[in-house]
């Protein structure tokens, strides 16, 4: 059955997104060297231009996704279908709607580098190919954080260079160290 046809999104606030089921996507989805603490992401979307959407079906909740509205792109920071609902179009249901919204900047996003020699290589590979079915590109940019290589993708339309993605680090580090017992 495809539920890509009955799914709506709704954006969320800070106590919306503090839902107990949210969280348990979000922090099942994701390695937890990969994740903002969920209490962190909460507290950050009161100071940071962050879209949280929550996405349904008839049958409930489907997905989540996470983006950063920065004037010059959009960082796709969480995306997550839930288990049971993956393989039936939802993902990419999903990553159209956000491709579409943000149609007129850079989307950009990072995801583990299919270059990288690690235990999960099949799976970054079949995630990284989807990305590029969807619309991204690679741009060449690749970072590294606690050990693990992140490829950096952006909407096909559009031009992302390194600089512009030094601009989004330095523009996270600064509303990260100003969150309580980070600066």
């Amino acid at each position: 059955m495809s539920y890509s046809n009955m799914m709506r999104e709704v954006r969320l606030g800070q106590a919306e997104a503090a839902a107990p089921e949210l969280r348990r996507l979000y922090e099942a989805a994701f390695p937890e060297e990969e994740q903002i603490p969920y209490d962190d992401m909460l507290a950050l979307m009161s100071t940071m231009p962050l879209a949280y959407s929550a996405w349904y079906d008839g049958e409930g909740l489907v997905g989540l996704t996470i983006v950063c509205e920065w004037p010059s792109a959009c960082w796709f920071w969480y995306f997550a279908v839930s288990e049971e609902r993956r393989g039936h179009g939802c993902g990419s249901a999903m990553l159209a709607a956000i491709l579409s919204r943000y149609r007129n900047r850079p989307l950009v996003l990072d995801v583990e580098s299919p270059r990288q020699e690690c235990a999960n290589m099949e799976q970054r590979r079949r995630r990284y190919a989807f990305y590029q079915r969807s619309g991204l590109r690679d741009t060449g940019i690749e970072r590294s954080f606690g050990g693990v290589t992140y490829a950096i993708l952006a909407s096909a339309n559009t031009q992302f260079t390194e600089d512009d993605y030094n601009h989004l680090i330095a523009e996270l580090s600064r509303f990260w160290d100003a969150l309580p017992g980070r600066g």
